[in-house]
């Protein structure tokens, strides 16, 4: 690929990271911070895929971006139920 295009590309996924970190920090829902997480995991795992590092791409986003999030979804429905409420 051509220097500068790589460069933009970084450029708007270090942008991306930075984002959904913000969001993931400052999101009045636990919901919300979740699904953020999430970004950010995929967001890291794309900069690594332009890295050229698609080995740690595919454990960043089957670790990051996947399971953590699933187990963060349990633990959430364990804790607030379905409906929203503490148990």
């Amino acid at each position: 690929m051509n220097g500068t295009l790589v460069f933009v590309l970084n450029t708007l996924v270090l942008c991306g990271i930075v984002a959904s970190a913000i969001v993931a920090v400052n999101a009045k829902k636990v919901i919300d911070s979740v699904i953020a997480l999430a970004a950010t995991g995929s967001f890291v795992a794309l900069e690594f895929v332009l890295l050229q590092a698609p080995d740690v791409a595919i454990a960043e986003a089957s670790v990051g971006a996947v399971l953590s999030t699933i187990l963060y979804i349990i633990a959430l429905r364990k804790v607030y139920g379905r409906k929203g409420e503490q148990k």
